[in-house]
């Protein structure tokens, strides 16, 4: 039977990952925090049905992924950027070369970044990542390939491994 000290077992053990995942969706370490607290609190809901998943990680990753497109769609998200970047804090080895390629992220539309995330930084295959998104694996594929497509073409400087 699943228990509260079975969820807060969990919760520890994949916040971290939980909060990279929403973070290199929307590209914002706030509204990442947001997303990860929202789908916590609808995960408790539904613990006792996801604790007796044989998945039960892909169940919160498409929690993850519905709030963020939910959040995407809802009209006080559209913002307009600004050319004011806020301080930041002094970059680590390759941190330009990092910076470019999240820059390049947060440009691609939100289906294609979706996929990139899923299938490069969770580590699914194919077939799970078209689970998640709900379409098809041909769907994936030319996704990925397109989104990759893009991030070369941006990168005008670096070593291609990034991608």
């Amino acid at each position: 039977m699943p228990t509260e000290q079975a969820y807060r077992e969990y919760v520890a053990g994949n916040l971290d990952r939980l909060r990279r995942t929403a973070y290199l969706l929307c590209g914002d370490w706030h509204l990442a925090d947001d997303l990860t607290s929202t789908v916590l609190v609808k995960l408790l809901r539904h613990w006792k049905r996801a604790a007796v998943m044989q998945h039960p990680d892909a169940y919160v990753r498409r929690m993850l992924m519905s709030a963020w497109l939910d959040e995407r769609r809802r009209p006080w998200r559209r913002e307009s950027s600004t050319d004011r970047l806020p301080d930041r804090p002094a970059p680590g080895p390759d941190a330009d070369q990092r910076l470019d390629v999240l820059s390049l992220l947060a440009g691609l539309p939100p289906r294609r970044r979706a996929v990139l995330v899923l299938r490069y930084f969770c580590d699914l295959s194919v077939e799970e990542t078209a689970q998640a998104l709900g379409c098809s694996e041909g769907t994936v594929k030319s996704q990925a390939a397109r989104a990759l497509e893009s991030l070369r073409a941006g990168l005008t400087e670096g070593d291609p491994q990034w991608i």
